[in-house]
């Protein structure tokens, strides 16, 4: 059964419209990438998963047990919240307050589970540090053990290597794609399509048309195809 299944989805702010009528589904287990132009919506489609922004029209459905509160999230950062001045572990926890409800602390559970998650991410040498002081690419394996800590069922990853240089990029990317293996389900936005064609098991493509499918039936698509040309192209010269 799916986690998510999208039926005619139109995304969009105050009535209008970025995106229209977009229909794709999510299994347990996917590692589903979601390509395309700058501004063609794909922020806001994760947004609108998320339900910080209101849907103009179309259905999401959660299945398999899947809550709304069971979703991690890794946005894109803003300059102010790189400068956030509290600590690792501080901003890990905060995972878990969606779980909490009213309870006004974290339980041992939780503390523990918050300490497993930054050691699997390499970063619990660092818990005690102010997120400030740290590089970009130890700031996005915080976020990414925080978004776990909200769920490990499915992550929503906006952007996660954005800034971050070559190598950090491949660390990044491999973590992901461990966690993926392990179990959690992906959905990742990126503007790297090679990435997108290493990683992904299926493609979202925004464009003059809406495109999804498996990686291979992306790869035989025209949208694929044009995406993998140019990579051509630029590879020979």
């Amino acid at each position: 059964m799916s986690l998510i299944t999208v039926k005619n989805l139109s995304v969009g702010y105050e009535g209008k419209a970025v995106e229209e009528d977009i229909s794709f589904e999510v299994g347990k287990g996917d590692y589903l990438c979601i390509v395309g132009e700058n501004g063609s919506g794909k922020s806001t489609l994760m947004k609108t998963l998320l339900n910080l922004v209101e849907s103009i029209s179309g259905e999401i459905l959660f299945g398999d047990g899947l809550k709304k509160n069971e979703i991690g999230y890794l946005p894109q950062q803003t300059q102010v919240q790189r400068d956030f001045p509290a600590s690792v572990t501080e901003i890990v926890m905060s995972g878990f307050q969606a779980r909490c409800g009213w309870r006004p602390f974290y339980t041992k559970e939780e503390k523990q589970e918050a300490l497993a998650h930054m050691e699997r991410l390499a970063i619990l040498p660092l818990k005690d540090r102010c997120y400030r002081e740290l590089s970009g690419g130890q700031q996005q394996r915080v976020l990414l053990a925080r978004a776990l800590c909200a769920t490990q069922k499915l992550i929503l990853l906006d952007e996660p290597v954005s800034g971050l240089d070559p190598k950090v990029t491949i660390e990044m990317y491999e973590l992901i794609r461990e966690l993926n293996k392990s179990g959690t389900t992906v959905i990742m936005i990126t503007h790297d399509i090679e990435a997108a064609l290493r990683y992904a098991s299926h493609i979202l493509h925004f464009g003059n048309r809406i495109f999804f499918g498996t990686r291979e039936e992306y790869m035989e698509s025209d949208e694929g195809s044009f995406f993998l040309q140019r990579m051509e192209v630029r590879k020979n010269g």
